[in-house]
């Protein structure tokens, strides 16, 4: 799957380097620039997890949407509320702890669990809709903040004149106004980072926690008493209700016990259980406050998970208690008309009206940092494309400061809404939503008995779907076997392939020579490691398979029948030249293999045991003129004998350590690129066919090639031979014929005739058949140069690969016919394919 981005649980996914356990310092040894980065995890459990988490579920409802609950439906079903509530976010708690502890953790909090357990296809859905869900809530939030400034300080319906601190006009538009005002006061804090908000809102917190134990006390310390609430009318009149605080009374608690449903004077709409519920249900959508920051935690696989139990169980009881409380001693009246009268019966009103400010704004904040850290993720994984692309922007301490700026685009539309119980509802439907998501994850998970979490389900469905009697050739996809010796000197043919195969099947294949007999233990388990370790540096996507053989021969007949899963096994067999050419050491090359720093500041990389003087200690040097052969040419011819008889097509490559610009940083796109085509069988000159299999195929890999990314603007140039001065013109049909095919197959290329009598001459036609595959050195020579004349400039070439004479004393000569041939050419793929892979019928 990773972008599936990446790797998805190595998790290119966020960039965020993780320091080891108990480390104190802040910044990463290096980066890949060469300069200090900081370390964006600071936060621990209780400062990362229970402190946003008890604020984001405090918010609102704590202060401002106890007495509607309680006033409407009453004590019993509002316990009943809160019950069923709790009892949906405990379940997802529990699935949060369950898939949290199951690997690392990066940024992106409920999206990134969800997509490394599911996929970033069913994650990014979920993860959109978090998002959206926390946009909704920061819109939420802040109405109901601006709801309790004008409860102190707007206007008085009932006069036309300002008194005392109500000086701030009512209204529609003034509401919107003040709720920008807010929500840019919000934007400011969340663009310098987590950190600051972490510190101020433990402050929050304490104000909030000494708000509640004041409310608390003031139902024992304040007496009984009348209250007046005025509401302005639909008609512009003044509503008048007389309500009353009777302290605890059994009266009291008797008569709000049952429901009583009626006007909500905010929006002017009935209530029924079913919205008080969606208003009530919004102090739950906090529990992932602390799984959003996961980006910035320490330890988030055991800092979600433990402080956010904790939390969840505080805010419970709190909530319980205050529901209480209220329903003893504040008649339905009271609860019903004035959402704010908490304040009204404080000991000290001042002291609630900060809790009520802080928890509001603390709430408002937390939704809009978490919401960026879901954007920034979905960015990351590029799951939205072009128009998400700028919300991977990161300031220098990680603040992903574009996704904050989305998150308050979109959080400024919803306080359009001009109410908070007119948001509700939504917010509620989406985190209802995310919530069962979240639990079908896990479910899904157990269903599959995935102890590590991936969905082997899924993957054992599609193989069992790839059913190899249904193959068609529109549907052909080249399924790569490379043969490695040693990946010193393998490196760029490494990197070149991992562009030609086209989202196929991709698998390094090494045989090691040896008898397990004559072993203590199979040495090849241990060397596994070392190889994908060798993939994640490359930043190939491939598979590795080794075996151990007495020969290198029998090992690639092993990897040719064993490698792969049903529908998913290699068509092609790819291999490097044999020749006595000197090869070159990659690891000296690439900064990646021999500077230990860019280890160090690889972000988002974990190295399974393997580091960089391990990797490099582990693959010897590469051979030098006078090291023996683990291969003799014989052996060599024969694999790829082997590999046509097993009806495997085969390429071979050679001079791929002189291609630049395949490796995973370099921006090349093809554009200064030219790709070279000889679809004609330049050893024998008298076949003259470009539309059989082997000269179909090669094209055909010419253009997958010239499909991906970094060859797509790349020329393609198609070179047709033609003897010129023969009495047969058949030539010019056939070059018709040619160009009606490539058009067909909607093959973009240049043709170039290039006339070659003068090599044809040079061709010996004996007549023994013995003697078929001697071919003159003035021949072999004259072939050369032509290619040099017409392909010197290409960055890669594409030839007609002769099948192997099934006499073993003729394998010598034949490699070095293939040797003499493509002499000094640069990087060159032979190709004999026996697989067709075009067609022009539906």
């Amino acid at each position: 799957m990773s972008n599936e981005r990446t790797p998805l649980m190595t998790s290119g996914v966020c960039g965020l380097a993780v320091t080891a356990c108990g480390g104190k310092s802040d910044v990463t040894p290096e980066s890949d620039s060469g300069t200090p980065t900081v370390d964006p995890r600071k936060l621990n459990t209780f400062f990362g997890v229970m402190v946003p988490t008890i604020l984001s579920m405090f918010s609102i409802v704590l202060f401002l949407r106890t007495g509607f609950v309680v006033g409407h439906a009453g004590l019993l079903q509002g316990l009943l509320m809160v019950i069923v509530a709790y009892t949906i976010v405990s379940l997802t708690i529990l699935s949060i702890c369950a898939i949290s502890t199951n690997g690392a953790i990066q940024g992106g909090g409920a999206y990134y669990m969800i997509s490394r357990s599911l996929g970033p296809e069913f994650g990014g859905s979920i993860g959109l809709m978090f998002f959206l869900a926390k946009v909704c809530a920061c819109g939420e939030y802040v109405l109901g903040l601006v709801e309790a400034i004008l409860d102190i300080f707007g206007s008085d319906p009932e006069s036309s004149v300002s008194q005392g601190v109500r000086v701030l006009p009512q209204g529609y538009w003034y509401g919107v106004l003040y709720s920008s005002v807010v929500l840019l006061l919000c934007l400011l804090v969340c663009l310098v980072g987590a950190k600051i908000y972490s510190r101020t809102s433990f402050v929050i917190l304490i104000l909030v926690t000494v708000s509640l134990l004041s409310i608390f006390i003031s139902s024992v310390a304040v007496k009984p008493h009348d209250i007046i609430i005025t509401h302005k009318g639909s008609g512009n009149e003044t509503l008048r209700y007389n309500a009353s605080y009777t302290g605890f009374s059994v009266t009291t608690l008797r008569n709000n016990l049952g429901s009583g449903y009626s006007l909500d004077y905010s929006t002017n709409s009935v209530m029924s259980f079913s919205t008080v519920f969606a208003v009530m249900f919004t102090c739950c959508t906090g529990i992932m406050a602390g799984a959003n920051m996961s980006g910035d935690l320490k330890t988030p696989s055991i800092s979600i998970p433990k402080g956010t139990i904790v939390a969840v169980f505080y805010t419970f009881v709190v909530y319980v208690l205050l529901f209480l409380l209220v329903g003893a001693t504040c008649d339905r009246t009271l609860l019903i008309q004035d959402y704010g009268f908490l304040q009204r019966i404080s000991i000290w009103s001042p002291l609630v009206t900060v809790g009520i400010y802080c928890a509001s704004l603390s709430a408002a904040m937390c939704s809009m940092i978490g919401a960026s850290r879901i954007l920034h993720a979905l960015a990351l994984d590029q799951l939205f494309g072009l128009p998400l692309a700028p919300a991977t922007i990161t300031s220098s301490s990680g603040n992903p400061w574009v996704a904050v700026l989305y998150t308050w685009g979109l959080a400024q539309c919803v306080v359009f809404a001009g109410q908070l119980n007119a948001v509700a509802s939504l917010v509620t439907v989406f985190y209802l939503l995310a919530y069962a998501a979240v639990d079908l994850a896990c479910l899904a998970l157990e269903w599959a008995s995935a102890p590590n979490f991936r969905v082997f389900l899924n993957v054992r469905k599609y193989l069992l779907m790839l059913d190899v009697r249904k193959d068609h050739v529109k549907f052909w996809r080249p399924q790569i076997l490379l043969m490695v010796a040693n990946p010193r000197s393998s490196c760029q043919l490494i990197l070149f392939i991992n562009q030609l195969k086209k989202g196929g099947l991709y698998v390094l294949g090494h045989v090691q020579l040896g008898d397990l007999d004559s072993l203590p233990s199979d040495p090849v388990q241990q060397q596994y490691n070392f190889w994908l370790r060798l993939v994640d540096k490359l930043g190939v996507k491939a598979f590795v398979d080794l075996t151990l053989s007495l020969s290198v021969r029998q090992g690639t007949q092993h990897l040719l029948r064993i490698t792969g899963l049903g529908g998913m096994k290699p068509n092609t067999l790819i291999l490097g030249f044999y020749d006595s050419c000197t090869p070159e050491d990659f690891f000296l090359q690439d900064s990646a293999f021999c500077d230990a720093s860019m280890e160090l500041g690889s972000e988002g990389e974990y190295n399974f045991g393997v580091d960089l003087p391990s990797l490099q200690a582990h693959f010897p040097p590469v051979r030098h003129v006078e090291s023996p052969r683990w291969l003799s040419p014989e052996e060599y011819v024969g694999i790829i004998s082997d590999a046509i008889k097993m009806n495997k097509n085969v390429c071979v490559g050679r001079y791929f350590f002189q291609l630049e610009g395949e490796d995973k940083d370099s921006k090349v796109d093809g554009s200064e690129r030219t790709i070279d085509v000889w679809p004609l069988n330049l050893l024998q000159p008298g076949s003259r066919d470009y539309e059989d299999v082997c000269s179909l195929f090669l094209l055909q890999m010419a253009c997958v090639l010239n499909m991906s990314n970094k060859w797509r603007h790349a020329r393609m140039r198609i070179f047709l031979n033609v003897e010129t001065e023969s009495s047969d013109q058949g030539w010019v049909v056939n070059e018709e014929t040619f160009r009606e095919l490539l058009k067909k197959l909607r093959i973009r290329a240049s043709i170039k005739i290039v006339p070659w009598d003068s090599v044809v001459q040079h061709h010996l036609q004996p007549e023994e058949e013995e003697a078929k595959q001697a071919l003159s050195e003035d021949f072999l020579s004259a072939v050369n140069s032509m290619l040099m004349e017409h392909s010197s400039q290409a960055a890669v070439r594409f030839l007609y690969l002769p099948r192997p004479s099934p006499q073993r004393s003729q394998n010598r000569q034949y490699l070095a016919q293939v040797e003499a041939v493509t002499n000094s050419l640069g990087p060159t793929l032979l190709i004999h394919g026996v697989t067709p892979v075009t067609s022009t019928e539906l």
